[in-house]
């Protein structure tokens, strides 16, 4: 066995790919002075611009190696002349055909001619046809062969299509949509919590403001002792009964809502990941034993704008029995405004704050992280989020925003109080991103100091040890959020509950990309843009996973997250296939299950090579 080295995984010699060893002793050779020509001092002095030339160059790279990739392309265009109408799509028979409601619509308009210029379909077989019995793109799928008649006309089979119900909840309805959008959805009950709130908190600051000034008259003496003592004195503690009209205090009082709970003991929770904690990545996660699912994150004001690709975002499928929204907003009225629109027009278990984004676009507005300095609206957002709820509300939070200035334990004590059920606490902070290790002796402080609130622990968990590991350093911690790990090995899940490590082949593995396809073809759908889609986020998942190392390739097994290997080959050429890190391989195995990619197809992966 080699000695361990810091950051690097070690795996098996004979599976290591040697590179060449440069011979030193010519480099020295060839680097030495020559001093033939006459304009010595000229080409040094070129040579030393050439050098620092390729310095600032190398910097400028390596700088680059941060963060997102924010300029890149568009994986793939497609123009409106190529496309069908939707008023032929999806035609079952003449009789259901229905003209076109535009007059300069610039889609083809004959079913006959668009099957003509259709690119040549990706498979013979539909998976939406196969499952549901109709494929609800018709004639634009990808797949059409097995539904698509001679005539152009859209199959149905009747049993299986009678047999299907939408598995797929939490769409936003036209009527909500256009409510939104015009800006005449209630919120009464919303403002009401938030102007309750305002006028409680005046009173406090009344009360303080006479306190102070009640000390002060003390501290004066007084010319006529009897006249001060006959004067009324008022008694804070004495209830004073109030007669006449009923007021919002008195409403809210009367309607306490009843909390739906929830046991967070010893469950494992999928965190919320951008972009590719998508549905079917969630279900592919589900069928591996995950307990807790929540969405992506959706920004509030995008959300009571009524826009779609907002609202995708909170999308669940019926095998997430226990399902949250993870919300991110930057101030009391569109997080309160957006949980009690989410409880009248959704079906979620709970509902999650967003207190971790790093982004600086959602930190400089005062949301992500960035409320973590700002108590009084964070207090006045979990308070009146809580109150509209019958569902718990919780909350994600980082450590701190500064490295040195971790400030998460002063918070986590009155996040009870103020109505957050759960407390999930990422152990790093905004300024360390993934550069370093997660701080678990510090998530365990904060979970003494939440008491009585849950606490749930996050980062850095690959395996089932990593777990024993965590819970033994953080014992007060009831649950525990899994976010990368389950991006690189989904199987981490059955690994945990089944307490064993998961040599898993790469068959197995292929499957899984090959579940994923389908689920992303059902849930965007099978036609050139629903294909293209499935493989834009298989792409991005693609490169998390290309991370795993197989158990059997292991020196010292198991895989630690932050450890990079070395190049190395697999135990069979799909393995080595899917060990590479190189973009263009990846599309190549996006080619093997969603077919060539189009022309003009370019991918850059979300998230640079910043940390592993």
């Amino acid at each position: 066995m080699t000695k361990p080295m810091d950051g690097v995984c070690a795996i098996k010699e004979e599976f290591i790919i040697q590179r060449p060893v440069k011979n030193t002793t010519e480099d020295d050779t060839n680097n030495k002075r020559k001093l033939t020509d006459n304009n010595d001092e000229d080409n040094d002095l070129d040579s030393k611009k050439v050098k620092t030339n390729e310095g600032q160059e190398q910097n400028k790279s390596k700088n680059k190696k941060r963060g997102q990739n924010k300029a890149r392309p568009k994986t793939y265009k497609d123009n409106k002349e190529n496309k069908p109408c939707p008023s032929i799509v999806c035609v079952e028979a003449p009789e259901n055909s229905n003209p076109c409601q535009y007059n300069n619509c610039k889609y083809i308009h004959n079913a006959l001619d668009y099957i003509k210029s259709k690119p040549k379909d990706l498979g013979e077989t539909c998976y939406l046809f196969e499952t549901r019995g109709k494929c609800p793109r018709g004639i634009a799928c990808r797949f059409g062969t097995s539904h698509i008649t001679p005539d152009g006309y859209n199959m149905v089979n009747l049993e299986k299509w009678k047999q299907w119900k939408d598995d797929t909840k939490n769409t936003i309805q036209p009527a909500l949509q256009t409510a939104l959008q015009k800006r005449k959805y209630d919120f009464s009950l919303s403002e009401k919590l938030i102007k309750h709130l305002d006028r409680k908190k005046k009173p406090n600051e009344n009360n303080k403001e006479t306190q102070q000034s009640n000390e002060e008259s003390k501290e004066v003496p007084t010319e006529n002792n009897e006249e001060s003592n006959d004067a009324p004195v008022d008694k804070p503690d004495e209830k004073i009964h109030k007669s006449g009209v009923v007021t919002d205090e008195d409403l809210i009082k009367l309607l306490p809502r009843e909390k739906k709970i929830i046991d967070w003991r010893d469950k494992l929770y999928l965190s919320p990941l951008t972009t590719v904690g998508n549905l079917p990545f969630r279900r592919i996660c589900k069928e591996y034993g995950v307990d807790i699912t929540c969405g992506e994150m959706a920004l509030c004001e995008s959300l009571l704008k009524g826009m779609k690709q907002e609202w995708a975002l909170v999308k669940r499928h019926e095998t997430e029995d226990l399902f949250g929204a993870q919300i991110c907003g930057t101030n009391v009225y569109t997080i309160t405004k957006v949980a009690q629109m989410l409880q009248e027009n959704t079906e979620l278990d709970f509902i999650d704050l967003n207190l971790g984004c790093p982004i600086d676009l959602i930190y400089k507005k005062g949301g992500g992280s960035g409320m973590m300095h700002r108590l009084n609206a964070l207090e006045a957002s979990v308070r009146c989020a809580s109150k509209v709820l019958s569902i718990p509300f919780t909350v994600k939070m980082r450590t701190g925003v500064y490295e040195g200035k971790k400030i998460t334990h002063t918070i986590v004590p009155k996040m009870s109080e103020w109505g957050a059920s759960l407390v999930t606490v990422h152990g790093r902070s905004r300024e360390a991103r993934y550069i370093k290790s997660s701080d678990w002796e510090y998530i365990e402080t904060c979970a003494q100091a939440a008491a009585p609130c849950p606490v749930y622990g996050n980062g850095d968990i690959l395996s089932y040890q990593d777990y024993i590991d965590r819970r033994t350093v953080a014992p007060t911690v009831q649950g525990v959020m899994i976010g990368r790990g389950a991006l690189i090995k989904p199987w981490i899940f059955t690994e945990i509950k089944e307490q064993r490590i998961w040599d898993i082949s790469s068959k197995e593995r292929f499957e899984i990309l090959k579940k994923y396809t389908n689920y992303g073809l059902e849930h965007w759908g099978s036609d050139m843009q629903g294909v293209e889609n499935t493989r834009r986020f298989l792409l991005e998942w693609l490169s998390f996973l290309y991370r795993y190392v197989p158990v059997g390739l292991l020196e010292r097994p198991p895989q630690k997250i932050n450890e990079r290997p070395p190049l190395y080959f697999g135990r069979d050429d799909l393995e080595t296939l899917m060990a590479s890190g190189n973009c263009s391989d990846w599309i190549k195995i996006s080619e093997m299950l969603l077919g060539p990619v189009p022309d003009g197809f370019n991918f850059l992966p979300k998230h640079k090579a910043n940390s592993y």
